[in-house]
């Protein structure tokens, strides 16, 4: 056991809280709730104008209201709209929360997805129910079960991220939240879950639930809670939720993971027989409470602050005062007392939720190592002696009583029924400084605002892209969002985050591996925290100044790496890059050294733009410098996790796309781009290329009158022609196309390659290549010279003469990859001379099922580090991989960022339709007369137009989700991400076969599982098409581990036709049936039920 004076120890049992999310009055945010408690503010008052507008009755009422109750972000959680207005709030508050905790801790919701994670939610309370059976069965709907069923709370957060672990909604009255955190532990603690998500939730939604209570005698007539106060006369109701995400420490640590304090133990017990059911007891109190904290390992007099349940209810605080006296005040010297203070004077008492409330209170308050004001707190209750029990009632915000000691605090939850629960907490254990940051050893005695959240990303060889292996000089941020609206909010939201302050680098290594990467992306590369809250605000605020990087990821197929021949070129177009980036430079430096042996110049003073450099002008010295450049390049788009399926080489270009592709060594590949470049020097100045925006065909016609001086050299795009031969005929032939308003372009070179000049060389390039061996290579190359894809294991002396000699054929090159599937096209380059044509090419292309993407990499005079990255922004906004860890200087650490920016939208009771569903009692249907049945008939014509089976798809998905407008449903999203359950496939199914008349099968909608591939379904159909067989689902196999068996000791049961389990099971050998009609005594009840009552109004 520690003491307040010895270091803290933390045992195996130690729970890390490592996220944290809530909604509360006056407190969307954990950083705003402790703003409130620090300020020393209430939150209660009148319910808000909103909510009194749809039930006058809450008029008067005084309590801590959420604003916007009805709202949420259905479509983020994949929910139709009328599920959504048929889920009680709680749920939909409760899904919110689970994912702004994740977003919090740092952990993506989808990689949880199968994997043991607990959520344990506490809740007592079911207001919506009512509102729901105030509007008779009408409002009934097939959601209604699960939408009002408390017991699914949890379910609901484990069903929407797929985890696998203890999903329990617990009703321990106002102790549940509490009591919900105390079980996730244990699920921990027992290795039944890796994660849990552990909190509380409660609205009030009906004045019959707030008459209860101050019936109840619970309720302050004044509206506010006077915790431990003379005045103390019940407690104002409060709203809202709060959710943590717990860790077994060892592992959080070993994540790398933000800390804000660890649970070291806690303890659950019961009053039992007290004066009555409702009448807390002291010693239970005092028992839990000496539990906990002996489970916690520490000394009752190490706990400095106790988060009390505190309703300041008469009876109520006496007795949790005497509880906390004995077990930990009579344990402290007087000169010490516990400090003790209660959330409900801020915002109300939650109930349900009450217990989390508390235990982000004592959280924040360890993080941030202050421990605020109880409010409403001026002269002591006479029924508690403070002096007496060595308790003290903070009234001022204050440092820790000790803060050169462990942070130690409790927090306590009691039930109405006599479920208490108290939990012991203390400040995380110290954390080293980040490597490479040049900063002293960190203890734990820091200040939030001085803290810096763990978790370096992975960086692989250990490099980074930033300046010097320190830091990056520049920082992508990246961005993503369900829709544009919320993209834009979370940028602007992110402008205004203090992390930025920070560090940078902090926030994007966050961003990056701590954030799920949704379809509508964006990524914002800047230099500092001043230049990315400027561009952040700007992008947020739709402005194009922001240089954002903006896309929607698709479907891609393969990536190809393309290399140019010459022309993109330019004076110092590796310096910046190499400066910013040891990766670049490094395989820069490889490749110069690879060169130098060939070469009579330096190659690294060419690179690097050194004064003496050898000149651009010869060809000897740009082709090996292209070379050099495109291969770091190509080495750097490697690192940051886009590696190439294909690759494609223009002319000289090729050498370097066969080294990329494995198929020749550097050393080879080095004497080739050396050997041929040194040909073409003999060649110089009697020839040259030009670019001739037109069609080959319109081209060769034109070049026929120069036959034998000028040949068609290369054709990269369907009007990208390039002309190569003789000088003066090249002359002739521009003057000609410049009479006819064509703008050619002469390319800056004076060799005709790709033409009967290079045939001066032949002999030379065959005697000096054989010795550099090709060899096959996983990476498919896709020659200029064939035009298709060719095994590697040919590119011999005869190949590489002939790359010289004949036309290059790029644009079948790369229309033969984009037909084996590849659609993403990066240009391995210094300027992207043939991104143009390759756009040209794909765009000519007939529409494929997979996203296209065309990029460069760097430009002209913008050769830096943040062209690089918005290069790799290109991708990655478009759907494709990048490993963005390593775009942050290693030892970066995850922090605390804005959470997701739900869109909400108004789901309410009142918005769900009337209109019968499938499974549920209405009258038979009228058949359509015969005009409205014309207006959807399936016509042979409407079936062969994908539009018109597009349109009718989204409109009968619009209907049965409940969507006002088919303009709602996106036709790529999958039905479930759209919130199409099973029974609304089946009545998908319906409405289609009867608008269509074709047979359509229950299982469409798992065999072409969204709008668009179901409406080219139909088609195929209609002409007669099939549908292919459903495949059988997969077996999920899952790990079971042997505990002490239980035995079964005792039974007791009441069941239809047994009132005993031995009754049960006479009846079942007898094989007899208890199914009856209704009881006569029940009838009264029957007849209320089935009778649809007044209907009243609901909160809006």
């Amino acid at each position: 056991m520690f003491t307040m004076d010895e270091a803290l120890g933390y045992g195996e049992n130690a729970v890390a809280v490592v996220g944290l999310a809530c909604r509360l009055p006056g407190a969307p945010h954990p950083r705003d709730l402790w703003d409130l408690l620090r300020a020393g503010r209430d939150a209660v008052g009148p319910p808000p104008e909103s909510r009194l507008a749809g039930d006058p009755r809450l008029a008067g009422l005084r309590g801590g209201f959420l604003d916007r109750v009805d709202e949420f972000d259905a479509g983020f959680f994949g929910l139709s709209p009328k599920e959504a207005a048929a889920m009680d709030p709680q749920q939909r508050l409760t899904l919110e929360l689970a994912w702004e905790a994740l977003e919090d801790a740092g952990i993506r919701p989808g990689d949880l997805g199968g994997t043991p994670a607990s959520v344990v939610i506490g809740a007592m309370a079911a207001d919506y129910a009512t509102l729901v059976y105030q509007q008779g069965e009408a409002a009934i709907t097939r959601h209604t079960l699960a939408g009002l069923t408390r017991g699914i709370l949890a379910n609901r957060v484990s069903y929407a991220l797929d985890l696998r672990g203890p999903s329990l909604t617990v009703d321990t009255a106002q102790s549940s939240a509490l009591v919900a955190v105390h079980l996730a532990c244990e699920s921990l603690r027992s290795g039944e879950a890796a994660v849990a998500l552990a909190g509380g939730v409660n609205l009030n939604l009906v004045p019959e639930s707030t008459a209860t209570a101050e019936r109840f005698g619970g309720l302050s007539p004044d509206g506010r809670c006077f915790t431990f106060d003379a005045r103390a006369n019940g407690y104002a109701r409060g709203e809202g939720g709060g959710i943590v995400v717990l860790k077994p420490l060892p592992q959080a640590l070993a994540d790398e993971d933000h800390v804000y304090a660890v649970i070291l133990g806690s303890a659950v017990n019961n009053d039992g027989a007290t004066p009555g059911l409702t009448v807390p007891d002291a010693a239970a109190q005092e028992r839990v409470v000496r539990l906990a904290v002996e489970r916690a390992g520490v000394d009752p007099a190490a706990v400095q602050v106790v988060e009390l349940h505190g309703t300041g209810t008469r009876v109520g605080d006496p007795i949790e005062a005497a509880a906390l006296g004995a077990a930990l005040g009579a344990a402290r010297p007087a000169t010490r007392p516990l400090l003790v203070g209660s959330a409900k004077t801020n915002v109300g008492h939650l109930e349900g939720a009450a217990g989390i409330v508390g235990l982000l209170k004592a959280v924040l308050s360890i993080h941030h190592r202050e421990v605020p004001a109880s409010l409403n707190y001026e002269t002591p209750n006479p029924g508690i002696d403070l002096d007496a029990l060595n308790l003290r009632v903070a009234t001022e915000l204050s440092p820790w009583p000790r803060p050169d000691a462990p942070l130690v605090a409790g927090v306590s939850s009691f039930g109405v029924g006599g479920a208490n629960c108290h939990v012991v907490l203390a400040e995380p254990p110290p954390r080293p400084a980040a490597p490479g940051t040049g900063a002293p050893h960190r203890t734990s005695r820091r200040t939030a605002r001085e803290e810096v959240a763990t978790g370096a990303g992975p960086t692989g060889d250990g490099e980074d892209a930033g300046p010097g292996g320190s830091g990056p000089g520049v920082v992508p941020l990246v961005l993503s969002a369900r829709d544009p609206a919320a993209l834009r909010e979370q940028a602007a939201r992110l402008s205004g985050s203090a992390a930025l302050d920070a560090d940078p680098s902090d926030v994007a290594l966050s961003l990056a591996t701590g954030r799920t990467a949704f379809e509508h992306r964006a990524v914002v590369v800047g230099t500092d925290h001043q230049d990315l809250r400027k561009r952040l605000r700007a992008f947020g605020a739709g402005d194009l100044a922001s240089g954002a990087v903006q896309g929607r990821a698709r479907d891609l197929g393969g990536t190809v790496l393309v290399f140019p021949g010459q022309g993109s070129q330019w004076a110092g177009m590796s310096r910046g890059l190499a400066d910013a980036s040891p990766v670049f430079a490094r395989h820069l430096t490889e490749v110069a050294e690879a060169l130098q042996p060939h070469v009579d110049w330096s190659p690294r003073d060419v690179l690097w733009n050194l004064p003496g450099a050898a000149s651009f002008e010869r060809v000897d010295v740009v082709q090996p410098a292209l070379f050099a450049v495109m291969v770091a390049l190509a080495r750097l788009w490697e690192h940051f996790g886009v590696r190439p399926d294909a690759v494609i080489g223009h002319s000289q270009g090729e050498i370097a796309a066969a080294h990329v592709a494995g198929a020749l060594s550097l050393e080879d590949a080095a004497a080739i781009v050396v050997l041929r470049s040194q040909a073409l020097a003999a060649i110089s100045g009697r020839g040259g290329m030009v670019s001739v925006p037109l069609p080959r065909p319109v081209v060769e016609a034109r070049v026929a009158e120069w036959a034998g001086r000028l040949e068609i050299g290369a054709v990269n795009g369907p009007s990208v022609t390039v002309v190569s031969g003789d000088a003066d005929a090249l002359d002739e032939l521009i003057a000609r196309y410049e009479a006819e308003g064509v703008a050619v372009r002469r390319v800056r070179i004076d060799y005709a390659s790709h033409s009967a000049h290079a045939e001066a060389v032949r002999d030379r390039l065959l005697a000096c290549l054989p010795g550099h061996p090709a060899r096959p290579s996983g990476v498919a190359f896709y020659s200029g010279l064939t035009g298709g894809r060719l095994d590697t294991a040919e590119l011999d002396a005869d190949y590489w003469y002939r790359n010289l000699r004949h036309t290059v054929r790029f644009d079948e090159a790369v229309t033969a990859a984009l037909r084996d599937g590849h659609t993403v096209f990066v240009e391995a380059s210094p300027h992207p001379i043939l991104v143009p044509g390759v756009r040209e090419i794909l765009d000519a292309a007939a529409a494929p099922d997979l996203g296209r993407v065309v990029t460069g990499t760097l430009r002209r005079d913008r050769g830096d580090l943040s062209e690089f990255l918005r290069a790799l922004g290109t991708l990655h906004v478009n759907g494709a991989h990048v490993d963005w860890s390593r775009a942050v200087r290693p030892g970066a650490r995850r922090v605390p960022l804005p959470t997701y920016p739900f869109q909400r939208r108004r789901h309410w009771i009142d918005t769900v339709a009337t209109p019968s569903e499938p499974g549920e009692r209405r009258a038979p249907a009228e058949p359509a007369p015969a005009e409205s049945r014309q207006e959807t008939s399936w016509e042979p014509e409407v079936a062969r137009s994908e539009q018109a089976s597009l349109d009718l798809v989204l409109s009968a998905t619009a209907a049965v989700l409940g969507h006002a407008d088919a303009r709602s449903v996106a036709p790529d999203l999958s039905f479930k991400d759209l919130g199409l359950d099973s029974l609304g496939v089946v009545e998908l199914r319906d409405a289609l076969a009867t608008a269509t008349g074709l047979t359509v099968p229950a299982t469409v909608t798992f065999e072409h599982p969204s709008p668009l591939a179901l409406a080219r379904h139909l088609i195929a159909l209609s002409g007669g098409g099939t549908t292919a067989p459903s495949a059988p689902p997969a077996p999920v196999s899952g790990e079971r581990t042997a505990d002490e068996p239980i035995a079964v000791v005792a039974m007791a049961g009441r069941y239809p036709g047994a009132d005993s389990p031995e009754k049960l099971w006479e009846l079942v050998l007898d094989g007899a049936d208890a199914v009856t009609a209704f009881p006569a005594n029940r009838a009264g009840t029957w007849r209320r039920c089935t009778t649809p009552p007044r209907r009243g109004r609901a909160p809006p």
